[in-house]
């Protein structure tokens, strides 16, 4: 069977109200960082079905026995935001995958060609295998940062089948490089939009989230 890249859109009324203050220019920096964070987090949950590795055991209620089902300990989870935006999403998802470990990747973007510049790599030397890992980037645009990290994390162990990427907007151009590299990646965004301005920025979009995010 032919993998294809898998971009969900949760229909749900949370993340639908949380992408809409989001949008609004008239949203003040602490409230669009509320959003952002809510944002993580729903995406977060949406995300984390059939991906987190569970196992069956028996716990004792006050009654009697029973079977029981927890995350398994024993698999890594681990969380990378794309810095600097991709912070603002991190609060969110932490508080869904409470144990995971943060692993920071930090790029900047040339105005001019558009392409990113990595500045910070905290990514261990390998992952173990089976890791979990979910990328935290508030919008998939030209799709550089992106496939930056996602060349990143395959050279160091991680399986594409077991990324997800949690996104507040993505952009057809960023899901057309995914696709032709990583046909099983699994990508959850509050929304699709259609067009990229001549600067690289998503239309209608959210603006500049990081600058929007740290009030800059």
């Amino acid at each position: 069977m032919t993998q294809q890249l898998r971009v969900y859109v949760p229909p749900h009324p949370l993340i639908q109200h949380w992408l809409g203050v989001a949008r609004d220019v008239a949203t003040p920096s602490v409230l669009f960082r509320s959003a952002i964070t809510e944002l993580g987090r729903w995406l977060t949950y949406e995300a984390a079905r059939e991906w987190l590795p569970t196992q069956e055991t028996t716990v004792q209620t006050p009654l009697t026995t029973c079977v029981a089902t927890f995350i398994n300990p024993q698999i890594p989870v681990a969380v990378v935001p794309i810095l600097r935006a991709g912070l603002g999403l991190l609060e969110g998802a932490q508080g869904v995958l409470p144990l995971a470990s943060i692993y920071h990747f930090g790029l900047a973007r040339n105005e001019e060609t558009l392409e990113p510049t990595c500045y910070l790599n905290k990514l261990p030397e390998k992952f173990a295998p089976e890791t979990r890992v979910l990328i935290t980037e508030p919008m998939l645009a030209t799709g550089g940062s992106i496939m930056a990290v996602m060349d990143e994390l395959t050279q160091r162990g991680v399986d594409p089948a077991l990324i997800r990427i949690i996104s507040v907007v993505v952009a057809p151009p960023a899901l057309k490089k995914l696709a032709a590299v990583y046909p099983g990646l699994i990508v959850y965004t509050a929304t699709i939009d259609e067009t990229l301005d001549d600067r690289g920025y998503i239309v209608p979009g959210l603006g500049d989230a990081g600058d929007r995010i740290f009030g800059t």
